[in-house]
């Protein structure tokens, strides 16, 4: 992995972490995460008339994602209901990198070295621990932990599907960009249907309809192409050190808590990342 890719995937890690802390900042989070999708899909459609025209092979591929992204986002806005962002985040984060690892591994053959293998470790164990922090200090809520597992194994799937995906259509801004807006098509259909009135309370949140889709579709066309300039593995894994950001941002602007147990895995999280870019240099 090549400085530069390094750097793009630390930048959607920040620009991810901000937008999750900001639908888990609303008082509705249903209607937040609604306004970012649809943010998000307005950003795709305006800028796809900019992208190369995707290699029609790809299609099975974008089909799947949109599937797998709707699923994600529909579970993590239940899990942000019930749940600390220093919870859920971590815990869905944090089960995604080595679940990705184990996938590119079974299905397109991709090998890793042990240093490799140890980094990816190193960042999952770290990710996961912060949320074991919250057990410890009696906020563990297992009913939170639960949806926001299932939210990592959706993360996992779109991560593969995405980077085979966007290889195969040979653009990444043209594969996301169709894709969030399907997606966004999608999620109106079935907010409209689960809750009447929603699109019309995202509607009046268009400022975080503005910022929070465009950070989340920035941060995600980033890593959709970073997946196409290095193992998708090991983009997943340095793309979930964004939980250092959500930490920060979590105890700066959320008011939740600190302490030495999370800084801790905070580190842990950055050795593994730093020993991620020191072997592929």
């Amino acid at each position: 992995m090549s400085g530069f890719v390094f750097l793009v995937v630390m930048l959607a890690a920040l620009l991810h972490a901000t937008w999750n802390a900001l639908v888990k900042g609303g008082s509705d989070k249903s209607a937040a995460m609604t306004a970012v999708v649809m943010g998000q899909g307005l950003s795709g459609l305006l800028l796809l008339p900019f992208a190369p025209p995707l290699d029609w092979s790809c299609w099975p591929y974008l089909l799947a994602g949109i599937g797998l992204h709707l699923g994600y986002q529909l579970f993590l806005i239940q899990a942000y209901k019930i749940g600390d962002l220093t919870q859920v985040y971590p815990i869905a984060r944090g089960a995604s990198p080595l679940l990705v690892a184990l996938g590119t591994a079974l299905f397109f053959g991709v090998t890793f070295s042990q240093t490799e293998m140890l980094a990816m470790a190193m960042i999952s164990v770290g990710i996961a621990s912060i949320a074991l922090v919250r057990r410890a200090d009696g906020n563990f809520n297992m009913a939170a932990a639960g949806l926001a597992l299932i939210t990592g194994l959706f993360i996992a799937a779109y991560s593969i599907v995405d980077g085979q995906g966007a290889r195969i259509a040979g653009t990444a801004l043209g594969f996301f960009g169709t894709l969030t807006a399907a997606n966004a098509l999608g999620f109106a259909l079935v907010a409209r249907v689960a809750r009447p009135g929603l699109l019309r309370r995202a509607a009046s949140l268009w400022r975080l309809a503005i910022l929070g889709g465009a950070a989340s579709f920035t941060a995600y066309v980033l890593v959709v192409w970073a997946f196409t300039q290095a193992p998708i593995a090991l983009v997943t894994a340095l793309r979930e050190c964004s939980i250092v950001f959500a930490l920060i941002i979590g105890v700066t602007f959320l008011n939740e808590r600190l302490d030495l147990k999370k800084v801790a895995s905070t580190a842990l999280t950055l050795a593994g990342a730093i020993l991620l870019r020191m072997s592929r240099s």
